[in-house]
């Protein structure tokens, strides 16, 4: 908890962060209601929603986290943990539905639809109209979430950081996630040749493939490259306000192509592919480094020391989004609470009323501390109780006039 100390001096003064960058924006918008139907453990729910802080409050297991990761659905399309959309259906119902109505400028209303039937692609519309590609919604309603799952960031493989990179640089760029989405597929052709040799044209085959390999990895290097460039330095400075440790944490992009083109990597790299029968080199295989006096953060970083960087990372990553979009993103706060005492948790709530933040939701299991902490600070927010899958308003106030 040393590592935190200092979290709620650092929500005071993020304002100042990317103040050269961020423009004055024109659009805000926020989640009106949320309608859901056999999504996880929710049976049926319509949730009206508070423009700024909205609380779920529950025991654990009761379906907070699963809102949470409703409306990042209807942002990203895909659940926040990994799981996919059977996974989300609830038990023993044949599919589900996700409604959102967002609120643009304060005036113009967009509806979201994500519907999926087991056994059937899943679809999303907007307004009505059903998207072709599921990739052309990315990057519309910006979000950016902090759960406990994030340290799959430090201790998981380079898989996770690469996911994490890419969600990122998608809401920001449609034509990085449009590039991606060509390499994956170049990829997987790539390596099913691989597999047989034997085709009478394999060799002509293989130098298709790998001219487009090269020229989609060289792009995907270069957005990756600038955005850890540009993400670093603030994740520095943020750790440091969070944390108030002398320890200098690092962001930094590890690529076989930061010294050589993707196309040279494929010359020199294809006696040992034919023999792998896959390809064994290119940009998916890199890996975001993390590492805190020098060394790797997920060795030599306390537990305390690692929480502190996550959150760092996130909150730079939140002004970097805003700073790249013309909207605040929401911000989902899962269980953030969980180890902070008190007067952290109630200075957190009153510095994330500032008008610098967005909507927010939060989901914590202390219902008493979280009601006191809410009212003493004026804040305009909603307060739900979940139990079971229901979802019930506790509290609504707008105190805003107040504040």
């Amino acid at each position: 908890m040393k590592q935190f100390t200092n979290i709620f001096s650092f929500l005071c003064v993020r304002k100042r962060l990317f103040r050269s960058s961020i423009r004055e924006f024109s659009q805000t918008m926020y989640l009106k209601r949320l309608s859901l139907l056999n999504f996880k453990n929710i049976h049926e729910a319509q949730i009206d929603f508070s423009p700024r802080i909205n609380c779920f409050v529950g025991d654990n297991g009761t379906g907070k986290t699963n809102l949470l990761d409703a409306i990042h659905y209807l942002s990203m399309c895909k659940s926040a943990f990994g799981l996919s959309d059977s996974q989300c259906v609830r038990h023993s119902e044949s599919g589900f539905v996700i409604n959102g109505i967002y609120v643009i400028s304060g005036e113009r209303n967009e509806t979201i639809v994500c519907t999926y039937q087991r056994g059937n692609a899943k679809k999303l519309s907007r307004g009505g109209k059903e998207y072709d590609k599921l990739s052309d919604h990315i990057g519309l309603l910006p979000i950016v979430m902090i759960a406990p799952s994030d340290t799959a960031l430090i201790n998981e493989s380079g898989e996770e950081r690469r996911r994490y990179l890419n969600s990122l640089i998608s809401q920001l760029d449609r034509d990085y996630l449009a590039t991606l989405i060509k390499y994956n597929r170049i990829l997987a052709e790539r390596n099913k040749l691989l597999k047989n040799q034997a085709v009478s044209n394999f060799n002509e085959m293989l130098e298709v493939f790998d001219l487009q390999l090269a020229m989609l990895g060289d792009s995907l290097h270069k957005r990756r490259r600038a955005l850890i460039e540009e993400l670093a330095p603030h994740v520095a400075t943020v750790y440091t306000k969070l944390s108030g440790d002398r320890e200098e944490v690092e962001l930094s992009y590890r690529s076989e192509l930061n010294d050589t083109p993707m196309d040279e990597l494929l010359r020199q790299s294809r006696s040992k592919d034919l023999i792998n029968q896959f390809t064994t080199c290119g940009v998916h295989r890199d890996d975001i480094r993390m590492s805190i006096g020098g060394y790797p953060l997920r060795k030599y970083g306390s537990q305390g020391q690692q929480k502190s960087f996550l959150v760092a990372l996130k909150l730079a990553q939140y002004d970097l989004v805003m700073a790249h979009s013309d909207q605040q993103p929401i911000l989902l706060l899962d269980d953030i609470f969980d180890k902070l005492d008190m007067q952290r948790v109630e200075q957190l709530i009153g510095m994330v009323s500032e008008e610098r933040f967005g909507q927010i939701f939060i989901t914590d299991c202390n219902k008493v501390r979280l009601e006191g902490i809410l009212r003493s600070n004026r804040c305009d927010y909603t307060l739900f109780n979940v139990t079971d899958g229901n979802i019930h308003p506790a509290l609504k106030a707008d105190n805003s006039t107040n504040m």
